[in-house]
């Protein structure tokens, strides 16, 4: 009698604890429903036998599934009081969704350093979305919608590839995509990483090294991503442009190397490795931007001058700026060397080389 007392006793608890949390609306509502029923007839019926022996009769009969009952109960009373817990602790405070809501956020707070000191555009609407632009690689396409119905719908602007540092396509290259497009630009950011993205200093190695050792792969990719910009209605075919940084600088170095076929309008380069050969760089037709720090031993100065002074000798327009005090990925708002001045310098001189050499 004692047990079957505890047993009564633990299932009143358990009823009660389901209705006041409301946990029967999960996929256990069958369970909970039958058993509360199947609960209450039993009381019902202790109380109306007196007999001892029909009401052994009855627990026998019902023995194997008080039994499942007690197993079930004691496997999960212990997550139903968490989740009590849980959700009592959500309905007094907002505290905890506010904190769920922040560690998914995408932000990368220091890249909104970077608007001009006009933040005219700072509300322009933006359409983005996946796409597929190769064979074998999604990008991050992104720009600016109409305002209002009264815009040219036809008008078309200048398309960027913009192409991601050593850690692959993050969010970070894709706030850069986006604060970009909100100057009036369409822009793809590629990903040469076949969708990889890391944080770990060894796997960037071994991703940035595979992409070198399979440049051939890599240019292709990167010419596809032009070719799909100049398919776009809303694009300039004249006035597509490359960026990149680190890694990406260097690729957007190459890119225009190799872009006979379809001439680029200006390639920019954020501290990217550099080809100083003159009749290597006789293939660029356009202007050049170069960002970069003297203090950067990936990229030494002597052969950013080097580079100037290449590009001098071909006669190609370009603007190099080296940065004092400042070294490799300065510019990066989630590294350790990030120079927020610098970099904010760097991105109004961006802006601006852009809207001269494409007529903005």
């Amino acid at each position: 009698m004692n047990n079957r007392h505890n047993f009564l006793m633990l299932c009143d608890l358990f009823i009660m604890l389901i209705q006041s949390t409301n946990f029967i609306c999960f996929h256990f509502d069958s369970f909970f429903t039958n058993f509360t029923n199947f609960y209450k007839k039993s009381r019902l019926l202790q109380v109306r036998i007196s007999d001892p022996c029909l009401l052994g009769v009855f627990c026998i009969h019902n023995k194997y599934k008080r039994y499942r009952v007690i197993l079930f109960v004691n496997k999960i009373y212990p997550s139903i009081i968490f989740l009590f817990v849980l959700v009592s602790s959500v309905a007094m405070s907002g505290t905890f969704v506010s904190l769920a809501v922040a560690q998914y956020s995408s932000v990368v707070t220091n890249v909104t350093d970077l608007t001009r000191s006009d933040t005219s555009n700072a509300n322009v609407d933006l359409q983005n979305k996946t796409v597929n632009y190769s064979d074998q690689a999604n990008g991050y396409l992104v720009y600016p919608v109409a305002q209002n119905e009264n815009e040219n719908k036809s008008a078309t602007l200048p398309g960027v590839v913009m192409i991601h540092e050593n850690k692959g396509l993050n969010d970070n290259i894709k706030n850069m995509a986006n604060l970009l497009a909100r100057s009036g630009y369409v822009v793809l950011a590629v990903d040469l990483f076949k969708g990889e993205v890391t944080t770990d200093r060894n796997r960037s190695s071994e991703l940035t090294q595979y992409v070198r050792d399979n440049q051939d792969m890599a240019t292709a990719n990167l010419k596809s991503a032009v070719k799909y910009l100049t398919s776009l209605p809303n694009v300039n075919p004249d006035k597509i442009v490359s960026i990149g940084w680190c890694f990406g600088g260097g690729q957007s170095l190459t890119l225009a190397l190799n872009s006979q076929d379809h001439p680029l309008a200006a390639t920019i380069i954020y501290y990217g490795r550099l080809v100083t050969d003159n009749s290597t760089l006789a293939n660029i037709k356009w202007p050049v931007l170069g960002i970069f720090g003297d203090q950067d031993t990936s990229i030494p100065v002597d052969s950013v001058n080097a580079f100037e002074s290449a590009l001098n000798a071909n006669g190609i327009a370009n603007e190099i700026h080296i940065y004092k005090g400042v070294g490799h990925a300065f510019a990066n708002p989630s590294g350790d060397n990030y120079a927020p001045n610098e970099t904010k310098d760097a991105w109004d001189r961006t802006l601006s080389f852009l809207d001269k050499n494409l007529n903005m």
